[in-house]
């Protein structure tokens, strides 16, 4: 088992597999990736070299954002919608559902504090 760009992947998955396990990259950028590398289409994790995981890790980082960035990216607009007091952030903070739906009788894990 090893890590790529902080994402944990198992041995016996194929590359285009294990790669979109990483928060940011899906199947249409796993490929790309993969590609780009010149690795085969069923090659597994633990056939690759420790040199084509370095190198996939670094293209990742370069290209892509992934991983913490990409959640400090969304926490970032979070609170941008909390700091302009917007319909969004004001739901945000609440802790309500944001996108109309139905609070009467559902939402319960959202509505914690509310509920008796």
């Amino acid at each position: 088992m090893s890590y790529i760009s902080g994402a944990r992947s198992v041995a016996d998955e194929q590359v285009r597999i294990a790669s979109t396990k990483i928060d940011g990259i899906g199947p249409k950028k796993a490929i790309q990736v993969r590609y780009r590398l010149g690795i085969s289409g069923n090659i597994k994790i633990k056939e690759l070299t420790k040199y084509q995981i370095d190198k996939m890790e670094q293209m990742i980082g370069q290209d892509h954002v992934v991983h913490w960035e990409l959640k400090r990216g969304e926490r970032a607009d979070i609170e941008r919608l909390i700091s302009t007091s917007c319909y969004r952030g004001i739901r945000h903070q609440d802790g309500s559902p944001l996108r109309g739906q139905r609070t009467h009788t559902n939402a319960r894990t959202c509505r914690k504090k509310i509920r008796k």
